[in-house]
């Protein structure tokens, strides 16, 4: 059975990005060894998109599927407000149909969704 998921996410700079997701988001994590850092996620949901058929990424042999991470929270005011707080830069607010959006940056150099969510989630389903 099933039991959880593993989020693979590609960094330039893997240190950077690991102390940020421990220093700056607050995630508490495992080592794995070497300071290899596994994160405890927060409750997480997954939607299924449509894709222009070239979204694979080759990962131990397979053709895997590929990924877009964002975060969710309650207020994206008050939580931008929080990260930038932290010196954390992000890219300004954008209105859609599904929620309010931004893109926060990783100090690898890659960037990471946020939003909150006008839709029904199924957070509290797990």
């Amino acid at each position: 059975m099933i039991n959880g998921a593993h989020l693979l996410l590609c960094s330039r700079d893997p240190d950077a990005d690991r102390a940020f997701f421990r220093d700056i988001l607050g995630f508490s994590s495992v080592d794995a060894g070497e300071g290899w850092l596994i994160f405890a996620m927060p409750p997480a949901e997954l939607g299924i998109h449509p894709g222009d058929g070239n979204f694979v990424e080759h990962h131990a042999d397979h053709e895997l599927s590929g990924a877009i991470l964002y975060l969710m929270c309650d207020n994206l005011e008050q939580t931008l407000e929080s990260l930038h707080n932290k010196g954390v830069q992000s890219t300004p607010a954008v209105q859609a149909g599904w929620g309010v959006t931004t893109t926060i940056r990783l100090p690898g150099g890659g960037g990471l969704g946020l939003y909150q969510p006008r839709h029904a989630t199924a957070l509290h389903l797990s």
